[in-house]
Order: structure tokens, then C-alpha cells, then sequence
């Protein structure tokens, strides 16, 4: 039986095309993410079939083709581009002599890195051990079957049983703990929604530059990295657009083609910050030339996670790095989006207003005549930086000139008794 090696970072990529060769996307997307986990790439395999080997996956021949190369570049760790079977992992890993890792292996893997606050972790080693829990199949040796020969007879069957119980267990520790913080979540959530400030939740492709966008926003100092899932735990932040209204920001996780169902399980909770937004913002890079398809990836998971019905606004974001072309295309997409930069602040201003208008109506202005009484009034509209012009009364009041969005607008007549009688509407 094959004894695990506890390292891994000599790694040989295999890309498996179904029906079809693998898109020069998928390849470049799969190569990102054993990056991302910290793999020294040392080569790479391309193979195509009709239907998958229950075996291998792949077939016997590609099987010899690769473990030849696993022995010539002294790879440690392989990894598939497609979710394996247990036992296909088990025997893959007995004919190359080598640690094997699927997919949704890999992007655990990748998670585990990344969670830094208590709930995201306990998600990940959830989603973990969900995951392990299918590939207890005597792929160590101390789990291996009885054998033969004096002091060498094991405990059989009983180390195996042992081992899914205690997973069991664990599991079922991690649901009750995580339900408590869902819990705690959503108290902070019922608050955020009784304060009637709007949440606006960045969605979008892993990498296509939420976090950066995000600080551009909120002033935060979150760390941006080029690279697959740089943030994992979500983040919320209080945001002025200026003219005395808020919003509730948040970046949420990135997500990726074909993501594991037992990721979007386990982190539902977390995902439940852009189900229950007011907007969403699905940030798109627009020097990405597969960008079509990644919007078809998210739309997909918004989906999943019950947020398809969200309102949305595209932001096509780094056309500082998009050519001419690709400019060019974004000029024929219909309204509804907004191209901008967040490295530069090229276009910022716009999608800010245009997050205004659609959360607050459109900008209202009008003039109200304030007599010396109304002198907290006066105060307030210059806290909400809605004085356009102001002209001293004879009488001691004064002659304002104000502006605000239409829900700001609202507001403040309902909080101060006003009336259309008390308001001149100008241009």
C-alpha cells in the first residue's frame, strides 16, 4: 500500500479535455490555481476523452505516459483538472507512485491557505472533511486490510470504521458550531437592514480586482494580490457617496468555474452577505479575453446561492490593461454597466453616482425659505451636504437653495414635517 508523503510542491499538472480538447482558458485558469496553493510547476499533460476510464479517468496508455514523466521530472504531487472518484485517486496514486490531487482537492487546499477569521476556517475544515470523508478507502497503510504473517495481523476493517466515526463526529461538531455563528451573522444583518442603510455586495470572478475596487471605495487597507481566491472572509464597510448618503460595502469571495458543491454548502452563510444585498456590483476584467465566459460562471453560482434575483449593475473593471478592441466591444454593451479602473480611479466617480441614482432615486432640488426657529434644520442640511446656495431674510431666516437624492429627499420631509407647500422646486 502507498504511505502519503506529507510533501508535495514538485507538481505535474494534467488537463483532461471530455469530448474535446481543453480551452486555452481552462488551461490558463488551472495553472493559476496550483499557483495560487504554492506549486512548483514541472510539467504538464494533455489528455482527451470521449467518457472517463472508471479506472484512472484516463486511460491505461496516458497512465504509463505519465507515470513516466512523474519518475523523469521526480514529481511529488500530480494534479487533475477534473474531480476524481475515490477510487480513482487511489489507483492513480499506486500506479504513478505519487501523491494525487482533483480539483476540488485543490481549491480546498487553496481555501485552507486563505481563511484567516474563526468562521472561515471552521467552513473550510468543514468543507474538508466532507470531502475526505468519501476518500477513506484504505489509501494509507494504516487503514490497510488484515494482514498476514505474526505480529503483522492489524486491526482490519476496525481502523476504517474507527476513522469515519470520528469523522462523524467532527462533522457533526463543526455544523452546530457553525450554525451558532450563522446565527450571530444574521443578528448583525437584521441590525444593518433596521438601520436602513443599503448593502452593496462586490461580486465577481476570482482576480478580477473586488478587493483593489473595494479600497478604492471604503478608504480600507484590505491586502490586494494578483492571484486566485486573495480573499476569502468577507468584509463590510460603512461608505459615503457623498451629499450625507451611506452604504453598507461589502467583498465577498471570488468565485471560479465549476465550484465545488461542498464550498458553496459550507460557506453558505458567508455567501448569504450577497443573497441578502441591496445591489450587487459583478466586477469584470475587461483585459480578460474569456470575460464573457466568466460572467456566464458567476451568473451561474448567484444562482445557486438563491441571489440570481438581486438587482445588478456589471463593472468592467482594469480597462487600463484592456487593448483597443476590447474597448472597443465594451462601447456595444447595452446600459447597465460601467467601465472604470481601480488601480487608476479612471471612471469611479461615474459608478458612484450611478450607485446613488439607483439606490436613491434621482437627485431632487428645491429651495426652502427657514425662518430663525428652523436654525437646527439649517444645521442639518449643511450636515448632509445639501446647501447649494444660501441668501440672508430680512426677518432673521434665510432663503436656502438645497439638493439631495430623492430617497434622502423623503427622508428628511417625513423627519421634519415638510411639505411640497414648504419646497419651490428649481432646476
Amino acid at each position: 500500500m502507498l504511505e502519503r508523503p506529507s510533501g508535495g510542491e514538485r507538481t505535474l499538472l494534467v488537463h483532461i479535455g471530455l469530448n474535446r480538447a481543453c480551452y486555452e482558458d481552462e488551461t490558463e485558469e488551472f495553472e493559476a490555481l496550483a499557483g495560487s496553493a504554492g506549486a512548483d510547476i514541472v510539467g504538464e499533460l494533455h489528455a482527451q476523452r470521449e467518457r472517463p476510464d472508471a479506472r484512472y479517468f484516463l486511460g491505461s496508455g496516458k497512465v504509463e505516459e505519465l507515470a513516466k514523466l512523474v519518475a523523469d521530472s521526480g514529481t511529488e504531487l500530480v494534479l487533475v483538472n477534473r474531480p476524481l472518484t475515490a477510487s480513482q485517486e487511489r489507483n492513480l496514486e499506486q500506479a504513478l507512485k505519487t501523491r494525487v490531487l482533483d480539483r476540488n482537492g485543490l481549491i480546498l487546499d487553496i481555501f485552507a491557505q486563505r481563511a484567516a477569521s474563526f468562521e472561515g476556517k471552521l467552513q473550510v475544515e468543514l468543507a474538508q472533511l466532507e470531502h475526505l470523508s468519501t476518500r477513506l478507502v484504505r489509501g494509507w497503510t494504516h487503514l490497510e486490510r488484515q494482514k498476514g504473517g505474526i505480529g503483522l495481523r492489524g486491526p482490519g476493517e476496525t481502523q476504517l470504521e474507527t476513522d469515519r466515526r470520528l469523522l462523524g463526529r467532527r462533522i457533526k461538531h463543526l455544523k452546530e458550531r457553525l450554525e451558532r455563528v450563522e446565527r450571530q451573522r444574521e443578528t448583525g444583518r437584521k441590525e444593518r437592514l433596521r438601520s436602513d442603510i443599503p448593502t452593496v455586495a462586490l461580486v465577481g470572478y476570482t482576480n478580477a480586482g473586488k478587493t483593489t475596487l473595494f479600497n478604492k471605495l471604503s478608504g480600507a487597507g484590505l491586502v490586494a494580490r494578483d492571484q486566485l481566491f486573495a480573499t476569502l472572509d468577507p468584509t463590510v464597510r460603512r461608505v459615503s457617496l457623498g451629499g450625507g448618503d451611506e452604504i453598507l460595502l461589502a467583498d465577498t469571495v471570488g468565485f471560479v468555474r465549476d465550484l465545488p458543491h461542498e464550498l458553496v454548502a459550507a460557506f453558505r452563510a458567508t455567501l448569504a452577505e450577497t443573497r441578502d444585498a441591496t445591489l450587487l456590483l459583478h466586477v469584470i476584467d475587461a483585459s480578460d479575453p474569456h470575460h464573457p465566459d466568466r460572467i456566464h460562471q458567476v451568473e451561474t453560482v448567484l444562482e445557486q446561492i438563491g441571489a440570481g434575483e438581486v438587482p445588478c449593475i456589471r463593472v468592467y473593471n482594469k480597462i487600463d490593461l484592456a487593448t483597443e478592441d476590447a474597448l472597443k466591444a465594451l462601447r456595444d454593451v447595452p446600459q447597465g454597466r460601467v467601465s472604470i479602473s481601480a488601480v487608476t480611479g479612471e471612471g469611479i466617480p461615474e459608478l458612484i453616482e450611478i450607485v446613488r441614482t439607483r439606490l436613491m432615486g434621482g437627485r431632487v432640488a428645491g429651495r426652502l425659505t427657514l425662518g430663525p426657529e428652523q436654525s437646527r434644520l439649517r444645521a442639518k442640511l449643511f450636515d448632509l451636504q445639501a446647501v447649494r446656495d444660501e441668501r440672508p431674510e430680512p426677518t432673521g431666516g434665510w432663503t436656502i437653495d438645497v439638493e439631495l437624492t430623492a430617497r434622502r429627499w423623503r427622508e428628511l420631509c417625513r423627519s421634519e414635517g415638510l411639505s411640497e407647500v414648504d419646497v419651490r422646486r428649481i432646476a
